[in-house]
C-alpha cells in the first residue's frame, strides 16, 4: 500500500475561539492582515469581533468583504490585488467556503504573482503564499482543511485550483458561529459535507486510503445523527458542533481521496443557474448514487447503517439502494427542493449541462462506474 495524506498544519476547534484570534491567529498573520469574507457576514457583525481581536494583539486589519457566492474570477484577483495594495503579512479567510476559497487563492497569487488562470487543474500552483488562517461559519465545504478552491469563470463554467500551497496554516472552528444559519442553507451545507465523505470513501482515486476511509465513516456519523436536529433547532450548539467536526473529517477525506460524479453533475447546475453548490449537490446525489450502485455497492452498503442505524437491507445491492432512498428521504425532510425543474432549470438545458460536466475530468476520473455524456444526461432527466 502506499498513499499520501495531508492536511492542514493546526486545527483549533471549540465555542468562544472567534474572540480569540488575538492569541491564535495575530502572530502568525502579522503586522497587516487582510480579513476575507463578504457583505452577509458582515450583516453578523462577527468579521468586527475578529477584527476587533486581531487589533488588540496590535494588528492593522482591511477588510475585504466583497465575496459572493461561487466567486468569479473577478472577485479573485479583486482580493489579490487589495492584499497587494496594503503590502499585507497575512491572510484571514472567515466565512463560508467561497469566502476560503477567496483568501486561499488570493494569498497564494499576492504572494506568487502567478496568473489565476494558469493555475487550473492539479498541482499547477506551487510557488507558496502568504501566512493564512480560515474561520468556516458554515458546516459544509471542508474548505479550511483542503487544498481545492473552485472558481466561476466568464463562461458559467466552474473550475478548480488544486495544490498543497492552499492548505491554510491554521483553521479555527468555533460553533457558535454557525448558530445563525437559516435552516434551508444549513440542509444545504450538511448535504454537501455528507456528499464529500460519501464520495471520498467511495472513491476510485488510486489515493483513496485508510485514513481518508476512516474519517469519511466518522464524519457521517456525526453528520447522520445531527442534521435534521441542527435544521429543525437552530440553537442547539451540539447538533452545530456535530456538524461542524463532521465538515471538518469529511473535508479532510476528500481533500485526499477526491470526489467524483456527484460533484462533477452538480457544477453545471450551479455555474449556468446560480444554485448552491450544496443544493447543487443535493439535487444529484441519490440519482448518482443509483447509477454507481448498480455496478459498485459495496461502498454504500457499508456507508449505510454508519448514517441510518436500522437500515439494513437483505443483502449489499439493496443496502445500497436503500440507502440511495434514504438519503432522498433526508433531504425531503430537512425542506430541500427535489428536481431541477424546482430551481428554475429547464429540461431544454439538460443536454448543454451533460456536456459541460464532461469537462470535469479531474473529479469523472475517481468516480467508481465510468460515467459517459449519455450516462450525464441521463441522470439529469432522472432529476428534473
Amino acid at each position: 500500500m502506499s498513499f499520501t495524506f495531508e492536511t492542514t498544519r493546526s486545527i483549533r476547534f471549540g465555542a468562544g475561539l472567534l474572540d480569540q484570534l488575538d492569541v491564535i491567529a495575530a502572530p502568525l498573520l502579522g503586522a497587516r492582515i487582510v480579513m476575507v469574507t463578504d457583505p452577509g457576514m458582515m450583516a453578523t457583525g462577527m468579521p468586527r469581533r475578529a477584527d476587533a481581536a486581531l487589533r488588540a494583539a496590535g494588528a492593522e486589519v482591511h477588510i475585504f468583504q466583497d465575496v459572493a457566492a461561487d466567486p468569479s474570477e473577478q472577485i479573485v484577483n479583486a482580493a489579490r490585488d487589495r492584499i497587494r495594495a496594503v503590502d499585507a503579512t497575512g491572510v484571514i479567510g472567515l466565512g463560508g467556503g467561497s469566502s476560503l476559497d477567496v483568501a486561499k487563492l488570493a494569498a497564494a497569487l499576492a504572494f506568487s504573482g502567478a496568473d489565476l488562470r494558469d493555475c487550473y487543474g492539479i498541482g499547477r500552483l506551487s510557488a507558496g503564499r502568504l501566512p493564512l488562517v480560515a474561520v468556516p461559519t458554515t458546516a459544509g465545504t471542508g474548505s479550511e482543511v483542503t487544498p481545492i478552491a473552485i472558481v466561476s469563470t466568464d463562461t458559467n463554467e466552474k473550475f478548480g485550483v488544486v495544490s498543497p500551497v492552499l492548505l491554510p496554516d491554521i483553521a479555527v472552528l468555533d460553533p457558535e458561529t454557525t448558530l445563525g444559519l437559516p435552516p434551508h442553507v444549513t440542509a444545504a451545507t450538511g448535504i454537501d459535507a455528507m456528499v464529500h465523505a460519501i464520495e471520498s470513501y467511495c472513491s476510485a482515486s488510486p489515493n483513496n486510503n485508510p485514513v481518508s476511509r476512516a474519517l469519511a465513516c466518522e464524519a457521517l456519523h456525526l453528520m447522520g445523527r445531527s442534521l435534521e436536529s441542527a435544521v429543525a433547532t437552530p440553537g442547539d450548539v451540539q447538533a452545530r458542533s456535530d456538524m461542524l467536526l463532521g465538515s471538518l473529517l469529511a473535508g479532510q477525506a476528500f481533500a485526499n481521496s477526491p470526489v467524483a460524479a456527484i460533484h462533477a453533475l452538480a457544477y453545471p447546475i450551479g455555474g449556468r443557474f446560480k444554485v448552491s453548490h450544496g443544493l447543487s449537490n443535493a439535487l444529484v446525489l441519490p440519482h448518482v448514487l443509483r447509477f454507481n450502485a448498480e455496478t459498485a455497492p459495496a461502498g454504500y452498503a457499508h456507508l449505510a447503517p454508519i448514517v441510518f442505524p436500522s437500515l439494513r437491507a437483505a443483502d449489499e445491492r439493496a443496502t445500497a439502494f436503500a440507502f440511495c432512498e434514504a438519503l432522498q428521504e433526508l433531504s425531503v425532510r430537512c425542506g430541500l427542493q427535489q428536481h431541477l425543474r424546482d430551481v428554475g432549470i429547464p429540461q431544454e438545458a439538460l443536454a448543454g449541462m451533460a456536456s459541460d460536466a464532461m469537462n470535469q475530468t479531474r473529479l469523472l476520473i475517481n468516480n467508481p462506474r465510468k460515467l459517459t455524456q449519455d450516462d450525464a444526461l441521463g441522470i439529469y432527466n432522472a432529476a428534473w
